[in-house]
């Protein structure tokens, strides 16, 4: 028996399921019975699964100079700031207008905005805010308040549908 081949058949199966299912399940997230307005149906929601951590669409690396520093650098890739020092891997736990709220803590992390306190992120941590506007990154806004958490370096759509926007 060639087990590439069987995972691979599962892993096309698991992912036609999430297609004839017409919701990916984790728009009920933090919902009481209504679908979220981010619930996509057919192959949109199959899309809007979270990626692996290779892929992840809500990381970026900004400035890590401390609060003397006036850079704000961001990139959605790693390397050194402006200030010549290397950036700090984050990850946004929401957007603001043109502001990403930023968990900074460790490497890897998914957690989400602690319900309870706003300033701080699930890990405990204050969140760090980043101005986008003129950055050259494209994100998700699509309400104004967005949890979404999509950002990119190029035009892109974000996994509710809307495309990302550029603020210059």
């Amino acid at each position: 028996m060639n087990w590439n081949k069987t995972l691979g058949f599962s892993a096309l199966c698991l992912v036609a399921l999430f297609v004839v299912s017409g919701c990916c399940g984790m728009c009920r997230q933090g919902q009481t019975g209504a679908a979220a307005p981010c619930c996509l149906k057919g192959a949109a929601a199959a899309a809007a699964m979270p990626a692996a951590e290779g892929t992840r669409k809500d990381v970026l690396y900004t400035c890590n100079c401390g609060p003397d520093c006036k850079c704000n650098a961001v990139s959605t890739q790693p390397g050194n700031c402006a200030c010549g020092k290397p950036m700090r891997w984050a990850h946004i736990v929401k957007v603001e207008g043109t502001e990403a709220l930023l968990c900074t803590c460790a490497e890897g992390c998914t957690c989400k905005l602690d319900p309870n306190d706003p300033s701080k992120c699930g890990c405990g941590e204050a969140v760090k805010r980043v101005d986008l506007k003129g950055s050259g990154l494209f994100f998700c806004n699509c309400g104004g308040s967005c949890t979404c958490n999509t950002v990119s370096d190029k035009v892109a759509e974000c996994g509710c549908g809307m495309p990302l926007k550029q603020h210059q």
